[in-house]
């Protein structure tokens, strides 16, 4: 593919317009400069995730948000850290990938291979490198017996989908009704999915739990685990805080571990996303893309997503013009 080029000094971008409606504006700004270690690519597409968008929506007037991205490099890193101009390349940034040019290192990126549209590759670098990092923190999987909550969102339907070519049983909870087609869909047979907490604590307890909810469910989650068990915490989407009682009967002595994580991405992307895409091309692993709408509608896609309305991913792609 030829390189593209840029000799303007304008974009746009999404920019947000705190207590105003609406709450996010395609809006003019200036292309950003590059360092000798960074590449200028051109956004073809990105992803939400439920973190930027709150931060977005209480930011100070013109942010441009944005974490995840694919799009192909316009100019290459001065250094030669990055790929070559022309490059279809996706990763992870910690502002502004919600416009048309963003700045990136090369080692926040990775190369696109061929049969990963835009779309997908942009569906997975926080998502893939959340679950990514929580498999590493429990080690081996094989035989066990792994809970998942919140598991029809971007980094639940990734989890079970790696935690299973791990070897694990997979349970999930999940409001969403067709998860378990959904699951199946992916490659995934599940031994069990729930609607609540509570019906999968009725059915044991669970060597591993992974959990994105918090509050109420990390805490039942917390009861759940047998000695030596380890429950890994990566979100709070309901947005409540987490007591328990450790001196309850449904804590004897013996040694559980709870791991908190944020939204994880290695501080070297390129090996992991490229892992990923791999996997995806060998369609070992399904992007789990929900919806894909034009970054015209961020308005919407903020909302479904802030309102859990989301099985999965949104993407929201940039026309080239």
């Amino acid at each position: 593919m030829q390189a593209l080029t840029t000799k303007e000094s304008r974009m746009r971008g999404i920019v947000t317009n705190p207590g105003s409606d609406p709450r996010f504006n395609i809006t003019e700004c200036p292309v950003p400069v590059p360092a000798p270690h960074q590449a200028l690519i051109r956004v073809t597409a990105f992803s939400l995730n439920q973190g930027e968008v709150r931060t977005a929506i209480t930011a100070t007037t013109n942010y441009i948000p944005g974490w995840d991205f694919a799009g192909i490099i316009v100019k290459a890193a001065a250094n030669g850290t990055s790929p070559k101009e022309g490059t279809r390349v996706f990763g992870f940034v910690a502002q502004g990938a919600w416009a048309e040019y963003i700045i990136a290192a090369g080692v926040q990126m990775a190369i696109i291979p061929d049969g990963i549209s835009d779309a997908q590759a942009a569906s997975l670098p926080v998502a893939a490198g959340t679950a990514v990092t929580c498999i590493e923190a429990v080690g081996p999987l094989p035989d066990q017996q792994v809970l998942i909550t919140g598991a029809a969102g971007g980094v639940g339907r990734i989890l079970c989908q790696l935690a299973a070519m791990a070897g694990a049983k997979i349970f999930a909870v999940s409001r969403r009704l067709n998860l378990k087609q959904q699951l199946e869909d992916d490659g995934v047979i599940p031994h069990a999915v729930f609607t609540t907490i509570e019906e999968a604590k009725a059915a044991g307890k669970y060597d591993i739990i992974f959990d994105s909810v918090g509050g109420n469910v990390l805490a039942v989650a917390l009861s759940m685990l047998p000695a030596n068990g380890i429950c890994v915490n990566f979100g709070n989407s309901s947005r409540q805080p987490t007591t328990f009682n450790v001196r309850s009967s449904e804590w004897p002595f013996h040694r559980k571990q709870l791991v908190f994580l944020g939204p994880e991405v290695p501080a070297d992307c390129m090996p992991v996303f490229t892992r990923i895409a791999g996997l995806v091309v060998q369609k070992r692993l399904h992007t789990p893309i929900d919806k894909e709408l034009p970054w015209t509608s961020i308005a919407e896609a903020a909302e479904l997503l802030v309102q859990q309305q989301v099985n999965g991913k949104i993407v929201l792609t940039i026309p080239m013009i």
